[in-house]
């Protein structure tokens, strides 16, 4: 049964559009017109200087507005996978309660990757990829790569597992001591910031730590998640982060 409230909330979803801005103009104007956008998030190259498709950002801006489709820019590195991630989770999380459409069509193909690797990762079932198939291809080099919309596809999306927040944040910590610090210091941050929980009495506080930090933050970052190596030195566990959770981190922190 629908409330006042469901109604209102389906009513005030806005349909929002993710696009990369490449040499297309078309795929990405003629897809939010079609599938009636309120607002188009262009992820534009942070070097336009470098980039030579920063023309085609203004020509698809006009285009949109003159169909009163909001414009925002996201900047990012376009060549740099994780740094692609982390914008359209951004995105995402700041669109909560609208439908997100992203367009793996209109830039690179490793823009397409990031865009349907951040789709699977952080999607609550109101983010779906699409691929708008073009009308033409003239594709020459530094021009338009296409003319026209002869099709739009909704891709199916398979989720894929991120670590949960307390990870995550114990992952922050390890990154914030330089990507490397002991099982001592690594055990009072967690407690401290509530990342493991403490039951015990004065005289085995240590062990009971130890103990907690290993099930709910070790073993997990490091046998599932190959995020982080420990190895023994003298007295000392060290805790390091691996390139995995270096890549990670780029994305989930």
């Amino acid at each position: 049964m629908h409330t006042v409230d469901t109604i209102m909330s389906n009513l005030s979803a806005l349909r929002v559009h993710i696009a990369p801005v490449g040499f297309e103009i078309d795929r990405v104007v003629i897809s939010a017109k079609n599938m009636k956008a309120d607002k188009v998030w262009l992820l534009v190259h942070d070097k336009p200087g470098s980039d030579k498709a920063t023309p085609y950002v203004e020509k698809i801006q006009k285009q949109l507005q003159k169909e009163q489709i909001k414009v925002v820019k996201e900047h990012h590195d376009r060549l740099d996978l994780f740094k692609i991630i982390k914008s359209v989770k951004k995105i995402i999380e700041s669109e909560k309660g609208n439908t997100i459409y992203v367009n793996l069509a209109s830039g690179s193909k490793i823009q397409a990757i990031g865009l349907m690797m951040a789709c699977m990762m952080f999607n609550e079932n109101n983010v779906i990829p699409f691929y708008a198939e073009a009308a033409e291809y003239p594709g020459f080099a530094g021009k338009q790569m296409s003319y026209g919309v002869k099709n739009l596809m909704q891709i199916p999306t398979y989720q894929i597992h991120t670590p949960k927040q307390e990870l995550i944040s114990a992952l922050r910590i390890i990154q914030e001591n330089n990507g490397r610090l002991t099982k001592k210091q690594m055990a009072e941050i967690a407690e401290r910031e509530n990342l493991i929980s403490v039951n015990a009495k004065e005289e085995n506080l240590t062990q009971a730590r130890f103990a907690s930090l290993d099930k709910n933050i070790i073993q997990p970052l490091e046998d599932e998640w190959k995020f982080i190596r420990v190895e023994k030195i003298g007295r000392n566990r060290w805790i390091e982060i691996t390139q995995d959770g270096i890549n990670a981190s780029e994305f989930l922190i």
